[in-house]
């Protein structure tokens, strides 16, 4: 993805990683798993992986370390929403959250504000988000344009 970046973009490319989840990673993952507060699937995720930054995909693709998810929790508790408890779990770098419900379903927040929040469903679960992911990955590195997930 990062081959003929700068020549394509006119600047080198930033930070593009799938980092590690750490020690500290999975407590925080575990926290949040004895909380009841995010889905089974994102448990395991956050065992394996600490976070993920692409930030040259279109406007930047995003998802917070567990850490990162606690400490919002902590400091503006959950996102409610039909009568939901949701976290948010990162961003698309648009200014627009990504959310898991408890029924680990992944959605976009049409708005920054997360006080009245507008959601659009963009997977059933974890999984399916993460293919879509990765199909703005594809997209990007063939033709320039990751898609509006």
């Amino acid at each position: 993805m990062t081959d003929g970046f700068e020549h394509r973009h006119g600047f080198p490319p930033g930070t593009n990683e799938v980092r590690p989840a750490g020690r500290d990673d999975q407590t925080a993952a575990r926290t949040l798993a004895q909380a009841g507060l995010i889905p089974a699937d994102l448990v395991t995720f956050y065992d394996c992986i600490g976070d993920l930054t692409w930030s040259d995909i279109g406007n930047g693709y995003f998802l917070d370390a567990a850490s990162d998810v606690l400490l919002r929790l902590e400091e503006h508790g959950p996102v409610v929403a039909a009568a939901d408890r949701m976290v948010v779990i990162g961003s698309n770098g648009g200014g627009l959250s990504y959310v898991a419900g408890s029924d680990g379903s992944v959605h976009r927040m049409r708005t920054a504000s997360l006080d009245e929040p507008e959601l659009d469903k963009v997977a059933d679960d974890l999984r399916q988000f993460l293919e879509l992911l990765e199909g703005s990955l594809t997209r990007f590195i063939a033709d320039g344009d990751p898609g509006s997930l």
